[in-house]
């Protein structure tokens, strides 16, 4: 376990507390489909389908709001309830993007919460753990490497 836990100061998370909540929920389930949407198998886009999902960070006062629907990851409004709420700090999610921390660590910690429909829930932990995916990169979301990204899928 992590003891060196950082959260973002509460002034911060107060600012980015005002913005709008759909651009990042709209960012966010881009960004979703170009890490995920190839790598998901048949069966749990069927369960995901309609499936209102909410990720907060907790810390960042942030929460992205989005489904599967059509066959890929779709902002949605924050209105109502989500089937799934996954919420943590900022700094517990990019641990468990670059799979330095266990989600089950931190869920009995308490350190990562989940509501709603808890088989949704292991639904998506057990599909995150069974993907085989490059440890998240920070350096990967530079401009530079996001432009030739782009840049190559729409050449193909």
């Amino acid at each position: 376990m992590n003891e060196n836990r950082m959260t973002l100061p509460q002034p911060v998370g107060k600012l980015l507390s005002i913005l709008p909540a759909y651009p990042g929920s709209l960012l966010f389930a881009t960004a979703l489909n170009l890490a995920l949407r190839d790598s998901l198998p048949l069966d749990v886009k069927r369960s995901l389908e309609g499936k209102r999902l909410c990720i907060r960070v907790t810390d960042a006062q942030l929460a992205f709001h989005f489904q599967w629907a059509r066959g890929s990851f779709v902002a949605s409004a924050a209105d109502g309830k989500p089937d799934l709420l996954i919420a943590a700090s900022a700094q517990d999610f990019l641990l468990l993007a670059r799979r330095q921390e266990d989600p089950d660590t931190l869920f009995f910690s308490r350190r990562l919460i989940m509501e709603g429909d808890t088989d949704l829930g292991l639904l998506v932990k057990n599909t995150l753990d069974a993907i085989e995916m490059p440890v998240f990169d920070p350096r990967r979301l530079e401009p530079a490497r996001l432009l030739a990204r782009f840049t190559s899928r729409s050449k193909n």
